[in-house]
C-alpha cells in the first residue's frame, strides 16, 4: 500500500565518464538501470554484450544470458544481433534478430535499456541525453520524481499567488507485486512501460505525467477542479483496467487506484502536504476495495 512504499531515487552521477569519444565513434549510453549514464564506445568490430565476465559490455542481471547479444560496427555502420538468447533482445520493444541501428535506438536487454548514439556531434548528443536523464525515468518515458518535485513546487505557487486551480492525483498499480513474484520482473517492467503510454496518450500536453516511485506514479493537472480530475483518472483507470496486458503469452491483468488532492481557495500548502494529502486518498482507494478513485 502507498504508506507502505520505499522510494528509490536515482541520481545521475556515478558512472557518467568523462573522456572524450574517439572521432565520431558511436556508442551506447546506458538510459535506465544500473551503471545509469556510462557510454561504451562501439570501437571494436565485434562487441558481446552479456553477463559472462568475458563480455565486452558486461549486463550483471539473472534475466541476462551470458551471451546476449553482439554489435557487429564497420564501415559506419552498427547491427545488433541476438544470440539466442533466453529473454530477447528488443530494439524499441520490438524483438529484434537482426537490426541495423539508428541514432536514438532503445535497446533492451534483461532490465538494462541502452541508447544507441551515432553522428558526428557525439560529444553534444552524450550531454544532451545526460540532461535528458536528470528529468526523464528512463524505463517509463514519464518524468522522473526530480523534475515532478520542482514542477509542482512552482505550479502549486502559482496557483496559490493567483487563486488558480491546480490537481494533483498520485495513482498506482494494484498488486503490483503479485504481477513481478507471478510473472517476473521483465513483466512487471512491461507493465510499469505500456501503463506509462496509455496515460501519455490520453492526458493534455500542460499536464505533468511523472513517476514518483516504484509502481506509484503522479499526475499535475492545471485549471482543474476536484470534478474534472476526478473525470481524468477514472476515464485512465478504466482504460488501463481494459487494456490487454500480454506478455509472454499471458494475460495480466491490471487494475490501478488514484487519490486526488485539489487546491482550495485562501489555503496555505506546502507542496509536501499537497503530496501528503492526495497520499492518503490513495490510501483510502486501497484500503476500500482498490481499483477506484478517490478525492
Amino acid at each position: 500500500m502507498a504508506r507502505e512504499r520505499e522510494t528509490v531515487v536515482t541520481v545521475v552521477t556515478e558512472g557518467i565518464d568523462q573522456g572524450l569519444s574517439p572521432a565520431g565513434q558511436a556508442c551506447l549510453v546506458v538510459f535506465y538501470g544500473q551503471n545509469l549514464g556510462r557510454r561504451y564506445f562501439l570501437d571494436k568490430t565485434e562487441q558481446v554484450i552479456g553477463r559472462s565476465d568475458s563480455a565486452n559490455i558486461q549486463v550483471d542481471q539473472d534475466s541476462v544470458s551470458r551471451q546476449h547479444a553482439r554489435v557487429v560496427t564497420r564501415d559506419g555502420r552498427s547491427i545488433l544481433y541476438d544470440l539466442s538468447s533466453t529473454n530477447g533482445t528488443f530494439v524499441n520493444d520490438e524483438p529484434c534478430r537482426e537490426d541495423q541501428l539508428r541514432d536514438g535506438d532503445l535497446i533492451r536487454i534483461g532490465q538494462t535499456i541502452f541508447k544507441y548514439i551515432a553522428g558526428s556531434n557525439i560529444e553534444s548528443k552524450y550531454h544532451e541525453e545526460i540532461y535528458r536523464l536528470t528529468t526523464i525515468d528512463g524505463l517509463t518515458q514519464a518524468y522522473n520524481k526530480r523534475y515532478f518535485i520542482d514542477t509542482l513546487e512552482r505550479e502549486l505557487n502559482r496557483a496559490l499567488r493567483y487563486d488558480r486551480l491546480l490537481s494533483l492525483a498520485m495513482f498506482d498499480i494494484d498488486h503490483f507485486k503479485r504481477i513481478n513474484d507471478t510473472h517476473g520482473h521483465l513483466a512487471g517492467d512491461y507493465v510499469l512501460r505500456e501503463l506509462a503510454g496509455i496515460v501519455s496518450s490520453n492526458i493534455r500536453r500542460e499536464d505533468i505525467f511523472a513517476r514518483y516511485g516504484g509502481e506509484e506514479f503522479a499526475l499535475i493537472l492545471p485549471e482543474i477542479d476536484q470534478e474534472g480530475a476526478t473525470q481524468v483518472c477514472e476515464k485512465l483507470r478504466r482504460l488501463i483496467e481494459e487494456f490487454n496486458f500480454v506478455f509472454s503469452r499471458k494475460r495480466i491483468p491490471v487494475t490501478t487506484s488514484f487519490g486526488i488532492r485539489t487546491t482550495v481557495s485562501g489555503e496555505d500548502v506546502k507542496p509536501s502536504e499537497f503530496v501528503h494529502d492526495a497520499d492518503e486518498r490513495l490510501y483510502e482507494a486501497k484500503e476500500s476495495g482498490r481499483n477506484r478513485v478517490v478525492a
